[in-house]
């Protein structure tokens, strides 16, 4: 007896959403409710936590499968260009405009927009946005022809959307306008259960694109990586494990050395001492060099954001990282 349609369908979207922690379930159960309607939804969760595939499962989950979602990076578009981008223009309708050009919510109809980073959206661009959440319709730059369009709409960011309002960076209208049904992808040293489970996937993706035979993860390598509290996430871990297949040299078992897991930051706190003294300027310099690392990664490489996430001014930060290049440059 074949299996229903519902349960094909379910067992495509699953695959995206790796583990069986209770974080990871509860996921889940959201999109099986929320999937088949309209409703917008507002992902939010650290860097590398997976929100593009919760947004991923939630389209393909949902009856609109059949056309591919489009994906926006608000983060990298330029703030000039991101309203032709959405919406699209008409030719000639500024400099450059020398084709009439389709925007990604015409793009989108009857289909999934996904807007990642979306606290990096211009507040002339969240007005816009609200308008269309509001009445499902636009124009393109240069056309008064209103258009209307069917999208189911998912946005994502990692940053407190809150503390930008009250910074009079996010318009508290649209945030509760995104955030119908609001989905918390957990960090990865939330769910250590699931982290032997998305190594072993990941091992087996590695090794079935490089066409080698798949090694398999000591024991004492899943120890380690349970009890590490990956600051990159599920990224993060897919990177290190990516690296301990490629330097293992074809060997048939990865151990902790193969993934030679970078020092996290927090671990400074409680750093003692040593009898034989250290090099204070040279460990504090570390430990900054760390803070900045994670800031960048936190924050995609985005400069500004990093600087604002530490308290510094985006100068003074440039001129570290320039101190940092120039010191590694000249070991």
């Amino acid at each position: 007896m074949s299996a229903s349609p519902a349960l094909l369908t379910e067992e495509r979207w699953r695959k995206l959403l790796i583990g069986s922690s209770a974080a990871m379930e509860r996921t889940i159960q959201v999109i099986r409710l929320v999937a088949q309607r309209r409703a917008t939804v507002l992902i939010t969760g650290e860097t590398g936590t997976g929100k593009e595939m919760v947004a991923r499962a939630l389209h393909l989950a949902s009856p609109r499968a059949a056309l591919p979602m489009i994906v926006v990076n608000c983060n990298a578009l330029p703030e000039h260009l991101v309203e032709a981008e959405l919406f699209g223009h008409v030719k000639g309708a500024f400099t450059g405009a020398v084709n009439q050009r389709v925007g990604r919510f015409e793009q989108a109809n009857r289909s999934t927009l996904f807007l990642d980073e979306i606290g990096d959206l211009p507040l002339d661009m969240q007005t816009k946005l609200l308008r269309f959440l509001q009445e499902r319709e636009f124009q393109r730059i240069g056309s008064s022809e209103t258009i209307r369009v069917d999208v189911r709409l998912i946005a994502a960011t990692n940053v407190n959307l809150m503390e930008k309002i009250r910074q009079g960076k996010f318009r508290e209208d649209l945030f509760y306008r995104l955030n119908v049904v609001p989905i918390s992808t957990p960090a990865l040293r939330e769910r250590p259960g699931d982290i032997p489970v998305l190594a072993r996937h990941f091992v087996e993706k590695i090794c079935r694109l490089e066409e080698m035979l798949e090694p398999e993860l000591a024991p004492e390598t899943l120890d380690a990586l349970q009890e590490y509290p990956w600051p990159g996430n599920v990224r993060q871990l897919e990177n290190s494990v990516e690296m301990a297949v490629a330097m293992s040299g074809g060997r048939p078992l990865l151990t902790p050395e193969d993934f030679a897991l970078p020092p996290v930051v927090g671990a400074a706190r409680a750093m003692a001492v040593p009898t034989g003294g250290l090099d204070f300027e040279r460990t504090v310099g570390e430990i900054e060099r760390q803070l900045l690392e994670e800031a960048l990664r936190k924050t995609n490489g985005n400069k500004s954001a990093a600087a604002e996430m530490l308290g510094l001014k985006r100068t003074t930060l440039a001129a570290k990282l320039k101190t940092f290049e120039g010191n590694m440059g000249g070991a």
